[in-house]
């Protein structure tokens, strides 16, 4: 059997069956999805939560870059106290006094149970027949964060008893009790990691529904929560708190009641795991009552104080819930004018809503707050990874560059840092880390990957990129002189100095380096990070030129003598130095792929294009290792390249029902088994591969250029990138079939903004 017809029908096996599903915005869990609930997420780049099947628990929640620094602990996201809470009691009965939130989910007592994620809105949804001994209630919970007012939130619960008498609520703040057990995790070794969790009783394996596998390490951080208070007559009650040796933050809320209503009791209620307006109130049978909890939040250095957040609570309860409802379904509107759409395969148009749900839902516009690699959750430690530069930022740029800037803006703003540990290495320029601090841009890997924190380091030559591409895309030469060509000088610098002369073989060689494929974690001359350093400082002789500073001479020198492995009898690039054996049974399994990634784009020969990628296939393909989600959009970008059109979609739909999307509410997962989810670095990496990939764009310093065949998938009739922006214009860009069935690229001026 040929290599293409084996690959293909590999992939075609691997690939499960597709799931059901339609082209729309919403997403919805019944009572079959109670045991298998995978929970959903959102959030508006400052503040996230998770959903829960009933809609009124309480769920850990995170604030951008807030994090724990404890002793011996690398940093890692402290969990607010949890505000979405609203408990319920249809009071005593013969058999006790029981609270909804206490009830464990099942069809006989949530009864008629649907919950909505609606993506267009980012609202959830959550309503059903509560049951509770003999006493029934309609239920309806309507939750959203904020994208007009990003420091608030609010939910809405509206309840239609079948009985008349008094019932309970409680809207809380939940004061999470320390996380327990901390592991020392900035001091022990591999082994001694693997032995803590083990002594601790856990284990480093996915335990299902949604538990990931790397749970006992990627646990939350804690607040401590200071002065705390409420007001029952006012029905509010707010608190100050400060993250573990970090940022202070504060939260405040204000309640609404039904009008014309009047609690019977109304108590602040104080215990060191919670915070609450305890409400007693009188209902009756077949009425309709709706209350709200509006929550105002804050950190350091992003608004106030508890008195602050109170103030903000109360004006939006002051303003009312459709108020802020509509005008946070408004800006959800304007940023879906950006949008890709598919004509002809469901299935897929739904994939790529989700991933742009949750990739804006964990973006910001116009600040310098990077994404972390499984969004705003404690996944990866919330730390900023290579992910944001080469991942999540391309799938931003075109589509929505405001947002993409704040992550080139991250790298700005942590120079500082980057500089720090050059001169701690006795390198010259910047040293980015391998896992950033979000906040204060330190190198927070843990002390048993610490190899890869001082060796993976392509992400310098990444981070150039990045800079150099928003540049292409936006031509802002006051951001270029001020923010990104300060970045760019330094990471040239950096190679400068990190590369080293060989004067036998006449060229420079980049020693003890982790590969992209990281089993090889010190080989010399890793061939995708000895490239994109030579275009990096390439980038900074040209960045030099447009903002009026001096090139350093030794950055073009370096860059012509850097050497980049290539097999001349095969005329393939090699995975790293020709010294080192291809021979492990990796993740990766090769990383010849990632030369085609849409930033870099190696200039090579189409004939060495195609033999690079069949040079990479085998190992990938014989891999025992469950295959990671982010290596698949390089996959089909390198397939189109060649102009593999089989192969290019066989990749590509390996990103939708290979089993990396978990229902009810399509999150993605970095494995199809280790349950990482909200895994935005893969989300990024399939719309990329539509952007990029399909359309064969590639963003030059003469434009935005069709470099590549564009390519469509057989049962596809369009794909749209509507409402592109580049270079202050606004484009549709569409690949579809002319009348002789041969997929063309068009592009046409917007009408949306």
């Amino acid at each position: 059997m040929n290599l293409s017809r084996y690959i293909l029908l590999f992939l075609v096996c691997t690939s499960s069956a597709a799931f059901a599903s339609d082209a729309g915005f919403t997403l919805t869990a019944t009572a079959k999805d109670f045991d298998s609930y995978f929970p959903g997420y959102f959030a508006n780049g400052y503040v996230s939560t998770l959903t829960g099947p009933r809609g009124t628990e309480g769920n850990l929640s995170y604030m951008v870059g807030l994090m724990d620094y404890a002793k011996d602990d690398f940093s890692r996201p402290a969990a607010i106290p949890g505000w979405t809470e609203i408990d319920y009691s249809t009071g005593q009965s013969a058999a006790g006094h029981f609270w909804m939130n206490q009830v464990g989910p099942n069809a006989q007592l949530f009864q008629d149970y649907s919950q909505t994620l609606d993506l267009h809105e980012a609202t959830l949804t959550t309503s059903y027949r509560y049951i509770d001994h003999g006493k029934s209630t309609a239920i309806k919970v309507a939750t959203f964060v904020s994208q007009a007012s990003p420091h608030l939130a609010a939910t809405q619960l509206t309840l239609t008893p079948d009985f008349d008498g008094e019932v309970e609520l409680s809207f809380a703040l939940n004061l999470w009790a320390p996380y327990q057990p901390r592991l020392p995790l900035a001091t022990l070794s591999g082994d001694e990691m693997q032995e803590a969790v083990a002594a601790h009783q856990m284990k480093l394996v996915a335990i299902p529904p949604a538990t990931p596998d790397r749970a006992p390490v990627w646990y939350h951080g804690d607040v401590h929560v200071g002065p705390h208070d409420g007001d029952a007559k006012a029905l509010t009650f707010w608190l100050d708190g400060k993250a573990e040796q970090g940022p202070a933050m504060a939260q405040a809320a204000a309640i609404e009641l039904p009008k014309g209503m009047t609690a019977t009791s109304a108590l602040v209620y104080k215990s060191p795991y919670r915070l609450a307006l305890n409400l007693s109130v009188k209902v009756k049978k077949g009425k309709t009552y709706t209350f709200a909890k509006y929550v105002a939040m804050s950190r350091e250095g992003w608004g106030g104080d508890a008195k602050d957040d109170l103030a903000l609570a109360s004006a939006a309860r002051a303003g009312g819930f459709d108020k802020l409802l509509a005008a946070h379904r408004a800006a959800w509107a304007n940023l879906w004018k950006s949008d890709i759409v598919i004509d002809g395969d469901e299935q897929a148009q739904r994939a790529v809503r989700a991933d742009l749900y949750y990739l804006l839902s964990s973006s910001t516009a116009n600040t310098a707050w990077a994404v972390g690699a499984c969004a705003l959750t404690p996944g990866y430690a919330g730390h900023i990874f290579w992910d944001s530069d080469s991942w999540v930022f391309p799938a931003l740029l075109l589509l929505h560059p405001e947002r993409a800037r704040s992550l080139v803006m991250f790298r700005s703003r942590t120079l500082a840092a980057a500089q720090a540990r050059a001169r701690e290495a006795g390198l010259k320029g910047a040293k980015y880390p391998w896992e950033a601090d979000p906040e204060n841009g330190t190198e927070q890997t843990p002390h048993f990957a610490h190899v890869l924190g001082e060796r993976e380091i392509h992400v310098n030559a990444d981070v150039a990129i990045a800079q150099w591409q928003y540049w292409l895309a936006t031509q802002d030469r006051t951001w270029l002189k001020k923010d990104g060509w300060p970045v760019i000088r330094d990471v040239a610098d950096f190679w400068a100095s990190r590369a080293t002369w060989n004067a036998q073989k006449r060229r420079y060689d980049i020693l003890h380096v982790t590969s992209v494929d990281e089993d090889y974690n010190d080989v010399p001359n890793d061939t995708y990070t000895n490239a994109a350093a030579a275009k990096a400082l390439r980038i900074a002789a040209q960045a030099a030129a447009i903002v009026g500073e001096k090139a350093d001479p030794r950055w073009a020198e370096v860059a012509a003598k850097l050497h980049v492995p290539f097999d001349a009898a095969k005329q393939h690039h090699l995975n790293f130095d020709e010294s080192v054996p291809h021979d492990l049974d990796t993740w990766g399994g090769s990383s010849l792929p990632m030369l085609s990634l849409p930033a870099l784009d190696l200039p090579m020969s189409p004939q060495v294009r195609r033999n690079d990628y069949d040079e990479a296939i085998g190992p990938i393909l014989a891999s025992s290792r469950d295959p990671n989600s982010m290596g698949l959009a390089p996959l089909s970008i390198a397939a189109a390249t060649v102009g593999d059109a089989a192969h290019a979609i066989a990749w590509l739909e390996k990103n939708f029902n290979g089993g990396v999307i978990k229902p009810p509410f399509d999150v993605r997962t970095e494995t199809a088994t280790n349950n990482t989810g909200y895994f935005i670095t893969a989300a990024a990496g399939f719309l990329q591969n539509l952007i990029f990939g399909l359309t064969g764009l590639r963003i030059e310093e003469s434009g935005l250029n069709a470099a590549y065949a564009p390519l469509l998938p057989p049962g596809w009739r369009s794909m749209t990138l509507k409402n592109v922006a580049f270079r202050g214009k606004r484009y549709d860009i569409a690949v579809d079939r002319g009348a002789d069935g041969k997929t063309r690229l068009t592009r046409t001026m917007a009408s949306a903004r």
